[in-house]
């Protein structure tokens, strides 16, 4: 893609509130290893703060020269490594460093490190943050200081942000009732895939392709694997489960779904996947099945679709959004209503197969990421 050589003011940007970039180790970082270079292409300056303590992804590694990837800068910025310290540290140390840097926006990624916002709007500095969801919401943040710490960062972003960016129309209408505050909805994106045949998903898995349903993501409670692997054992298959993913955290969680596994031969847990392991799980799915009880805007979901899966989902508005008519979903937390559909899709080849044939046209074409950078420009520029 060639860079952007029209008149327009040429923008430095600061990224903050992520773990490290490049990865896709969370959906933060992997929105932002897609979205800065194609920022940079059209001739703009993007930094990110990335954490001390992390590593780049492995898939990564090779782009990553001189504290520079793909013409995005990075930086490390100062954590303490402990859970639930290290994100609070990174984001204040990263607040204090960009107050005194000669950026034109200061982004910041998610309600917790928006707590900090207020730092660089003392020092005159135009802040943008992005609400990627209600992170208090989640399972393993709902109690404590962590969830207090999470609902000040909400209301420092509804309060300081010069612009916020949201990426459902559900939590378009929460900050609006809640805090009277107008939001920009800009979703998530996604490109078309590379689709492999099942090599090493055969070698590592025993899989042959299309014998399997699979679900990736991180591994904590919202997700509802836990209700995935019940609603598997309710019904009469041949094909296998395949959980995608690892711990964030939430080591109790991972040992009690590998325990609800651990008589059933047929659900594979595949562990954190990346790259060519990624595809050809992608590829090779019969259905991907996401059956979580929260999500902001699940880039999973979009990638399964790109890679033409047929899809289970659950119907919280999200999800819903997202898949219009080109997925079966489910009562959200139902089990039962899971178990039936997946039956109905496991005895039913014909419509999977027409599902399958309608997903990566339909959700390519609906969010791609050259849209999704555009319309985040425009903001910055406003």
């Amino acid at each position: 893609m060639a860079k952007d050589n029209s008149n327009e003011k040429k923008l430095n940007i600061a990224m903050l509130g992520h773990k490290v970039v490049p990865s896709r180790n969370g959906g933060v970082e992997l929105v932002l290893t897609t979205m800065t270079p194609l920022m940079v292409e059209k001739g703009h300056k993007v930094t990110c703060y990335n954490r001390t303590g992390e590593s780049y992804g492995e898939d990564y590694i090779k782009d990553v020269s001189e504290n520079s990837y793909k013409g995005v800068e990075l930086k490390r910025v100062f954590s303490i490594p402990i859970k639930g310290i290290s994100a609070m540290t990174a984001s204040l140390f990263s607040a204090l460093v960009v107050s005194f840097g000669k950026y034109d926006v200061v982004h910041f990624h998610a309600e917790g490190p928006g707590a900090t916002l207020w730092i660089p709007k003392l020092f005159g500095k135009k802040c943008i943050a992005t609400v990627h969801g209600l992170d208090w919401q989640r399972a393993k943040w709902k109690k404590g200081f962590g969830s207090k710490y999470i609902k000040f960062g909400e209301k420092v972003i509804a309060k300081h942000a010069d612009e916020i960016i949201v990426l459902s129309k559900n939590v378009q209408q929460y900050f609006l009732e809640k805090y009277g505050r107008e939001t920009v909805f800009i979703p998530n994106g996604v490109a078309k895939p590379v689709v492999r045949k099942a090599n090493l998903i055969k070698e590592k898995f025993g899989l042959e392709g299309n014998d399997y349903f699979c679900s990736l993501s991180r591994l904590t409670e919202e997700k509802g694997i836990h209700y995935l692997i019940d609603a598997y054992k309710k019904i009469n298959t041949d094909k296998k489960l395949v959980i995608v993913g690892g711990t964030s955290d939430t080591d109790d969680y991972v040992a009690r779904l590998e325990a609800m596994a651990m008589d059933n031969p047929n659900i594979i847990f595949a562990g954190f996947a990346s790259g060519e392991l990624l595809d050809e799980l992608y590829s090779n799915a019969y259905v991907y099945v996401l059956p979580s009880d929260l999500e902001g805007m699940p880039l999973s979901l979009l990638e399964a679709m790109s890679y033409g899966n047929a899809v289970i989902g659950s119907d919280i508005p999200e999800i819903a959004e997202v898949v219009e008519d080109k997925a079966f979903l489910f009562e959200k937390s139902n089990i039962n209503d899971l178990a039936e559909k997946m039956q109905l899709l496991s005895d039913d080849n014909d419509l999977v197969n027409k599902l399958k044939s309608e997903s990566s046209d339909f959700i390519c074409g609906k969010y791609n990421w050259d849209g999704v950078v555009g319309e985040t420009l425009k903001l910055y520029k406003k």
